[in-house]
């Protein structure tokens, strides 16, 4: 049940609820002991922690990929269960760290319109979310492009397009600033901080969840291990050496 607010308002629920999660892969491995996560509407938060931490484990349960060996999870208040994963999948936009998952149809403006089609979303609604989708990312002018003409960056903006024309609750970015020079990196992260959109972001580049994201979370050993303002966890060098996290060589806070 949906909370209830000051005056009797009915309150949304939050973009995304994780309770009690645990899973162990089939040949025994337990990757995940128990995760609580909340992130609010709107919030943008970075999921931080080593390679092997359960980061990946935990983002394939938000789109019922996994499905939990215990405990639960919520996406904008409906539970992520094989009867409702058609929606989970819309309300959860995954933009994975290599374009080449996303893009595959012969044009931009045929990608960004390929999801929210799926998802049975039909003319004249189809062409105006691919419209305002490559507007939202700065691509409107390369719709009838081919992918594979586009520099990297040009290519990681379309992949976010085509998750955006879906219009989903949350966004889960996953590595978003791998492979990108300078600029590229600067023009994507300009684009992000411009959406209205709830953000899970997954990355081991610390100064890009500074910039973006004023909330982090660690995750190690299938735990939560902090949870609190980007700026106070890269400023505590226990807790980053403990958990395998560093920052680049030069960079102050």
């Amino acid at each position: 049940m949906r909370g209830v607010g000051i005056l009797g308002a009915v309150s949304s629920p939050p973009s995304l609820e994780v309770s009690g999660l645990a899973f162990a892969y089939p040949d025994g491995h337990q990757a995940l002991f128990g995760v609580d996560l909340r992130i609010e509407r709107g919030e943008r938060v970075a999921l931080l922690g080593p390679n092997g931490a359960g980061k990946t484990t935990l983002v394939l349960h938000l789109n019922g990929v996994h499905r939990a060996g215990a405990g639960e999870v919520r996406v904008g208040g409906l539970e992520v269960t094989r009867e409702h994963v058609q929606e989970i999948r819309r309300r959860v936009g995954i933009v994975f760290q290599d374009p080449d998952d996303q893009l595959f149809m012969p044009t931009v403006g045929d990608d960004v319109a390929f999801g929210p089609a799926n998802f049975g979303v039909t003319e004249p609604e189809l062409s105006q979310r691919v419209s305002d989708a490559l507007d939202a990312v700065g691509m409107a002018d390369l719709a009838d492009r081919s992918p594979m003409h586009l520099s990297g960056g040009q290519r990681r903006r379309v992949a976010l397009a085509t998750v955006l024309a879906c219009d989903p609750e949350i966004l889960v970015l996953d590595e978003p600033s791998t492979h990108l020079d300078p600029v590229a990196r600067r023009e994507l992260a300009e684009v992000l901080l411009g959406l209205d959109r709830t953000m899970l972001m997954v990355t081991h580049d610390l100064p890009y969840a500074l910039q973006l994201c004023p909330r982090s979370v660690v995750i190690d050993g299938g735990v939560v291990v902090a949870d609190a303002p980007t700026w106070d966890i890269l400023a505590d060098p226990d807790l980053l050496a403990a958990h395998r996290l560093e920052l680049p060589f030069g960079f102050a806070l």
